[in-house]
C-alpha cells in the first residue's frame, strides 16, 4: 500500500507492546553505536570533538548544526546552554541542534526515564505504607514533596510528588516499591538502551549528582517522546497544581485527621514565575537544577497544530530561570521555522520499533519516525484539571483537535505491517497568562 513520506513516518510511531507481541527479532534499521568514552568518566569542559551519531551524523558534531536557507529565520544569538535540541515531536525530525549528544549531567530531568520505565508498573490506586528503609540513602539537600514515615499514600499521590515537585522522597518510595534502587536503575539503564537513548548511564534513579550518571540533551528529547505516549505520563507532566496528603495528626478535638496541602508544578513554563509568563501552548515535560549539571529543562508545546519538543542542558547565563527563558527562544524559532527549514537529523524509533520497520519492509525510505517503548499505560490521572496556556492563534494550546500519536490500528496480512497511531496531549483549559 503506497503512502506519503509523513505517513510513512506515522507509521513507525509504534508502541513495543505491539512488536513484542510480533515476537520481531530482525536487525535494526537504525545504526545505534555505543557512544564513545565510558560511562563513568565525568563530563568535560568542552564537548568531545566526536560523538554519537544515533539520528545522524551532523548530530554527532560538535557545535551548532542547522540548514539555514532563504525563508528560514535566524537562530537566537542569546542561548549559552552548552547543549540544545529543538525536534518536531510528531515526525521526529531534529530542526536544530548544539552540541547534542554531549554527554552531561541531568539532574532531575532524568526523572523522566524513571516515570516511562516504571509508570506502567502499579495500579493508580494501590496504596503503600512508607517505612524508613523507604527513604533511606536521599541525598542531602534533595527537592522533597513531603513524605513521612508510617503514612499511606496512593501510587497516584507518589507519582504527582515525583512530576509536580521533583520529590527524590517520591522516587525513592516508588523504588522500593519496585524491589529497590539498584533493581530500578537496573531497569532504567536497559529501558533507556530500548529507546536507544545510548548516551544515558543512570546511577540513582531521581537524577541526584552521582559519579558517572550522564545523559544528553538527544537522549533526554527521545526518553520525553516515549513518555508523552502514556496517557498518565502527559497528564502528570501537565498538572500545574494538585493536592497531596498530609500528616496524620490530632486536631484540638483529639479527632484524628489527616489534611492535604496544595503542590505546585515546578516547571516555570507551566506554572508561571515573576517576570516568566506561561508559554503558549506548553503542555510539559520535566525541569531539573543539581549542582553538577546546573538547570536542565525538557519541554513540550503546540502552537498552529505543530508540536515540538526542545531540551536545554546547564546554560552558562546564571540568570533566574534562565532555562526556561531559552527554552522559550528555542521555541519561538522553531515554531517559525517547522516547515521551512530541513532537519539536521531524527529522533530515532526504539530498538523493537525499528526491527519491526526492518522486518516488515513498511519503511521503504528508510526513514525513523516515533517512538513507543512497549510499556504504554493508558490509565487516566484523575486529578485536578491540567492547564496550559492559549496559543497564538487564541486556541487553548494543546487543544482537544490535537494529535501526536492515541487510537491503534494495526493490520497484518502476508506479513504486511502497518501501523495508524495518534496520541493526543492532554485536553487544556483556558488560562490567565500572568500581567
Amino acid at each position: 500500500m503506497p503512502a506519503p513520506k509523513k505517513t510513512a513516518r506515522r507509521s513507525l510511531l509504534v508502541t513495543s507492546a505491539v512488536l513484542s507481541s510480533l515476537a520481531l527479532a530482525a536487525p535494526a534499521a537504525v545504526a545505534a553505536p555505543k557512544p564513545s568514552g565510558s560511562p563513568s568518566a565525568s563530563p568535560s569542559a568542552t564537548p568531545p570533538a566526536s560523538m554519537s551519531t544515533v539520528g545522524g551524523a551532523r548530530l554527532g558534531k560538535p557545535g551548532t548544526q542547522v540548514n539555514l536557507a532563504s525563508g528560514v529565520p535566524v537562530l537566537p544569538k542569546d542561548v549559552s546552554a552548552r547543549s540544545w535540541i529543538i525536534a518536531d515531536a510528531e515526525t521526529g525530525d531534529v530542526l536544530a541542534a548544539h552540541n547534542a549528544h554531549w554527554r552531561l549531567a541531568p539532574a532531575s530531568t532524568l526523572k523522566m526515564l524513571f516515570a516511562d520505565t516504571l509508570l506502567p508498573k502499579f495500579p493508580r490506586t494501590a496504596q503503600h505504607k512508607v517505612v524508613p528503609s523507604d527513604l533511606a540513602g536521599i541525598g542531602p539537600g534533595s527537592s522533597m514533596v513531603g513524605i513521612k514515615e508510617d503514612e499511606t499514600y496512593t501510587v497516584h499521590d507518589l507519582w504527582l510528588g515525583v512530576f509536580l515537585r521533583s520529590g527524590n522522597d517520591a522516587v525513592h518510595v516508588l523504588s522500593a516499591m519496585n524491589k529497590g534502587i539498584e533493581n530500578t536503575v537496573k531497569e532504567m539503564n536497559e529501558h533507556a538502551e530500548e529507546l536507544q537513548a545510548l548516551d544515558t548511564h543512570v546511577v540513582s534513579p531521581d537524577g541526584y549528582d552521582a559519579e558517572g550518571q550522564v545523559s544528553s540533551a538527544y537522549d533526554l528529547t527521545l526518553i520525553a517522546r516515549s513518555g508523552m505516549q502514556k496517557k498518565d505520563f502527559r497528564e502528570y507532566a501537565s498538572t500545574v497544581s494538585a493536592k497531596f496528603p498530609g500528616e496524620t495528626k490530632k486536631d484540638k478535638k483529639g479527632k484524628t485527621v489527616r489534611k492535604p496541602f496544595e503542590i505546585q508544578n515546578t516547571n516555570r513554563l507551566l506554572s508561571g514565575d515573576v517576570n516568566l509568563p506561561v508559554y503558549q501552548g506548553i503542555a510539559g515535560v520535566k525541569n531539573g537544577n543539581t549542582t553538577n549539571a546546573g538547570a536542565t529543562f525538557t519541554g513540550v508545546a503546540e502552537r498552529n497544530g505543530k508540536v515540538l519538543l526542545v531540551t536545554v542542558m546547564n546554560p552558562e547565563k546564571n540568570e533566574h530561570n534562565e532555562v526556561y527563558k531559552e527554552t522559550a527562544r528555542l521555541f519561538d524559532w522553531g515554531f517559525k521555522a517547522a516547515g521551512k527549514v530541513q532537519p539536521v537529523g531524527e529522533l530515532v524509533p526504539p530498538k523493537s520499533a525499528a526491527q519491526g520497520s526492518a522486518q516488515s519492509g513498511s519503511n521503504p525510505s528508510g526513514e525513523a519516525g516515533g517512538s513507543g517503548d512497549g510499556r504504554n499505560s493508558t490509565a487516566g490521572v484523575g486529578s485536578k484539571p491540567v492547564a496550559g496556556a492559549p496559543g497564538a492563534d487564541g486556541s487553548s494550546g494543546i487543544g482537544t483537535a490535537l494529535g501526536i500519536t492515541g487510537g491503534v490500528l494495526v493490520l497484518l496480512a502476508g506479513g504486511a505491517f502497518l501501523v495508524n497511531r495518534r496520541w493526543p496531549l492532554p485536553d487544556l483549559v483556558r488560562r490567565r497568562t500572568r500581567p
